[in-house]
C-alpha cells in the first residue's frame, strides 16, 4: 500500500499503556528508528484532566499516597521496577505508603474485642497460603510453601483432585480445602466455637484476596485461569516518589502538545467495509478511522490505539445503537469483553487526630463471623455491612497517623456513596467493637480465642479520603480478572487488532491495556507490555511496507 501522506496514529487514553505506546513510537522515530524515512503524526487524547489513568499519586495528611496502583509485583525482570530504579524513584527522605511492606506485629481480632489465638491464625493462614500456591502452580510439588507444610500440601492436593475437571471457581476450590481441613481435624468438630473462629479467619484471607484480584466474589473467579497469571520473582515494593513518577517519565519524552487533556471520546468510527484508500483530494477523508469527541469535534486517523479500561469497553458494547464503536465490534470481541470480569477495588485513607492512648495503632486484621453466635456480640455496636468484608486497617507506614483499609466488590461501591461522616462513624464503631471492650470476660476470652482479650484502644478520626473508581465514567472499575466461563483466550481475543490480518486495510483499531495481556492482566506491567506490543506492531507494519 503506497503512502502519500504521513500516517496519523491516535492513542486514546494517557495511562500506562497509552503513554508507553506513545513513548515507544515517538522515540523510535526521533532517534532514527525504522520509521525515520516515513515520519508519522502522533497524538494522545485523554478524557480526563490529568495523565496516569488508574495510576494517581496524591497527598493526604502530609503523606504521599496512591489512590490507584500501589505495588510493583516482583522486582526481578519488572520493567516498571527498571524505570523506577533508573529515575531514582525508589528512594526518598520521607516515609511513604507501604514502605515497610506488611508491618510486623499484626493482631487478629474477633468481634467482641477478643484476640484470636496465634495458633489458630497461624494454621488457617498456612492452609490458605498453600491453597493459593496450588491455585498459582498446581502441578509443582516443590513450590515455595509446599515443602515445609506437608500436612497442608496433602489437603490442597485432595481439594485439587476433587475440583479437577469441573471448570469451577477459585472460591469453590478454597472452600473445598477448608472443608477437607475440618474433616481431617476431627478434634475441632467437637468445638463449634473454634471452628467458627477458623472460618472467620479464613474469610478474612478471602477478603484480602478479593482486593488482590478485584473479584468481588471469589466464586466468580476462574480457577483454571489463575494458574496462567504470573508475577515477577523477588519482593513486592512500592515507589517512594509515587507511581506517577513512572508516568511523568514516560510523558517527558513527548513534545508539548502531543498529549491533549479533557478530550472525551464519544464514538470510534472505523472502516469495516474497506473503503479506505479510495481517491480523494482530502487526506483526512482518506483516513479510515474517525474519532468523535463529546464536544462535537472529529479527528481522522489511520490507526487508533484504544487503551480504555475493560469497564468502559463493557459499557461501550451495551448501549444498543449508541455504542462506542461504529460499526459495532465483531462478535468475537463482544463475547470476550462480555465474558471477562472487571471489578472494583477502592482504598480508604483515615487520618487520626490526637488520642489519649500511648501506643500506636496496630496492623489490625479483622475476623468477622457471618452469624449471630456468641462471637458476634457487636450488634449493638452497629458494625456496618460495608465494613464486615474488610480484612484489615493499618498505618501506611510505621508511626504514621494515616491508616489504610481496602474494599472490593459491592462494599467498594457502597463506600463511594457514603458521606464522610458516615464513614467516620462506621470505622469508629468497628474499631471500638474490636479494640475497646472495657470489661472483657477472661473466661470467655480463653474459650473463644485462647489468646489475649482486648487492646483497650480507641480511634479519633478527623477526616477520610477514598478512591471512587467504580463511579468514575472514565474507568467504571479498577482492573480485570478472568471470570468463570471465560479464559485466557478472551484476553488474547481482546488484544486482536481490527480489521484482521486478512484485510487489505488492517490495523485500523488496536487494543492495549492491562485487560489485553494474558499472563500479566490487572497489573501496571501488563499495561506497559501491551503498550509496547501495539507500538511495535505498527512499527513492524510500516517497516514491512
Amino acid at each position: 500500500m503506497e503512502q502519500t501522506k504521513k500516517p496519523r496514529i491516535v492513542i486514546i487514553g494517557a495511562g500506562m499503556a497509552g503513554l508507553t505506546a506513545a513513548n515507544k513510537l515517538y522515540t523510535s522515530i526521533s532517534r532514527g528508528g525504522s520509521m525515520d524515512d516515513a515520519a508519522l503524526e502522533l497524538l494522545v487524547v485523554e478524557g480526563g484532566s490529568r495523565i496516569g489513568g488508574r495510576i494517581n499519586t496524591s497527598e493526604f495528611g502530609g503523606n504521599r499516597v496512591e489512590m490507584g496502583a500501589t505495588w510493583i509485583h516482583g522486582i526481578d525482570g519488572s520493567p516498571i521496577h527498571g524505570i523506577a530504579k533508573e529515575i531514582q524513584a525508589l528512594v526518598s527522605e520521607q516515609p511513604w505508603e507501604c514502605m515497610h511492606g506488611f508491618l510486623d506485629g499484626s493482631v487478629t481480632m474477633a468481634e467482641g474485642g477478643h484476640e484470636v489465638s496465634p495458633c489458630i491464625v497461624e494454621r488457617v493462614s498456612t492452609l490458605f497460603r498453600v491453597l493459593m500456591g496450588f491455585a498459582g502452580n498446581p502441578w509443582e510439588e516443590g513450590s515455595s510453601s509446599s515443602k515445609d507444610d506437608k500436612y497442608y500440601y496433602d489437603i490442597a492436593a485432595e481439594a485439587l483432585e476433587a475440583c479437577a475437571g469441573r471448570g469451577g471457581s477459585l472460591g469453590s476450590f478454597l472452600r473445598k480445602g477448608l472443608e477437607i481441613y475440618w474433616q481431617r481435624s476431627d478434634h475441632h468438630l467437637r468445638d463449634e466455637t473454634i471452628r467458627a473462629l477458623e472460618e472467620a479467619t479464613f474469610s478474612m484471607h478471602e477478603n484480602t484476596q478479593r482486593t488482590y484480584t478485584s473479584a468481588g466474589d471469589l466464586f466468580r473467579l476462574d480457577f483454571i485461569a489463575e494458574r496462567e497469571y504470573r508475577m515477577f520473582p523477588g519482593e513486592e515494593v512500592t515507589i517512594a516518589r509515587g507511581y506517577s513518577s513512572i508516568i511523568d517519565h514516560l510523558a517527558s519524552a513527548l513534545p508539548k502538545g502531543m498529549i491533549q487533556l479533557n478530550r472525551k471520546v464519544s464514538r470510534i468510527q472505523w472502516d469495516l467495509a474497506g473503503h479506505y484508500g479510495r481517491c480523494c483530494e482530502d487526506d483526512d477523508a482518506n483516513r479510515p478511522v474517525k474519532v468523535h469527541f463529546s464536544d462535537g469535534s472529529v479527528l481522522s486517523a489511520d490507526h487508533v490505539i484504544v487503551t480504555v479500561s475493560l469497564g468502559v469497553l463493557k459499557a461501550g458494547i451495551s448501549q444498543q445503537g449508541r455504542g462506542l464503536f461504529c460499526p459495532p465490534l465483531p462478535d468475537f470481541k463482544i463475547e470476550a469483553i462480555s465474558r471477562l470480569g472487571f471489578g472494583v477495588v477502592n482504598k480508604l485513607f483515615i487520618q487520626e487526630g490526637p488520642s489519649h492512648r500511648s501506643d500506636n495503632f496496630p496492623f489490625l486484621q479483622m475476623a468477622f463471623h457471618p452469624s449471630d453466635s456468641e462471637i458476634s456480640n457487636c450488634r449493638k455496636m452497629k458494625v456496618p455491612r460495608w465494613m464486615r468484608r474488610t480484612a484489615s486497617i493499618c498505618p501506611i507506614h510505621k508511626n504514621s497517623n494515616i491508616l489504610l483499609s481496602w474494599f472490593a466488590g459491592d462494599e467498594a461501591l457502597e463506600l463511594e456513596e457514603l458521606m464522610d461522616q458516615e464513614i467516620i462513624d462506621g470505622v469508629s464503631s468497628t474499631v471500638s467493637c474490636l479494640l475497646s471492650n472495657p470489661n472483657p470476660n477472661p473466661d470467655q476470652s480463653k474459650k473463644l480465642c485462647n489468646g489475649g482479650s482486648n487492646r483497650g484502644l480507641d480511634i479519633n478520626i478527623t477526616r477520610v479520603l477514598r478512591s471512587k473508581w467504580g463511579s468514575d465514567p472514565l474507568f467504571l472499575g479498577s482492573y480485570s480478572y478472568v471470570q468463570v466461563g471465560s479464559s485466557g483466550d478472551d484476553l488474547d481475543a481482546l488484544a486482536e487488532p481490527l480489521p484482521n490480518a486478512e484485510s487489505l486495510f488492517r490495523l485500523q483499531i488496536l487494543f492495549a491495556g492491562e485487560a489485553t495481556h494474558r499472563t500479566h492482566y490487572s497489573t501496571t506491567h501488563g499495561a506497559y507490555f501491551s503498550g509496547l506490543r501495539e507500538a511495535n506492531r505498527l512499527l513492524e507494519h510500516y517497516q514491512a511496507n
